[in-house]
């Protein structure tokens, strides 16, 4: 069984989420549009994108990690892939999200680290 498949998105925590936003757009080149999410487009074996998105400094998506960042590792079928890690002693979150985007799940690693598990739809 395949697990991690690529990198979904990188996630961090920054004091004005737009501001730096305009930053990396202006410097660096990343369309963010006026949002604070931007994606990088790709065409190889599937199509799909890596995310690039930065939250406030008091956002509560990565808790209970006291982290500044969190990874989005994209998956291939991420039910099958949380009941394998909760079998191997992976501490796995019992929520599971079904959106527009696909499934996330999300786990943590041993030094607190939250990472999200993402299945394209």
């Amino acid at each position: 069984m395949k697990r991690v498949i690529g990198i979904g998105g990188i996630f961090f925590k920054a004091e004005n989420p737009q501001k730096l936003a305009a930053l990396y757009e202006r410097h660096l080149g990343i369309d963010f549009g006026g949002k604070t999410y931007s994606d990088f487009q790709f065409q190889e074996k599937e199509k799909g994108w890596t995310a690039f998105s930065l939250f406030k400094h008091d956002a509560q998506y990565f808790d209970p990690s006291a982290k500044e960042f969190m990874l989005n590792l994209r998956v291939e079928n991420l039910d099958t892939l949380l009941e394998v890690l909760r079998g191997e002693g992976v501490h796995v979150f019992d929520e599971i999200e079904d959106g527009d985007y696909g499934k996330f799940g999300w786990i943590l690693d041993i030094e607190g680290n939250k990472i999200e598990l993402w299945e394209p739809k």
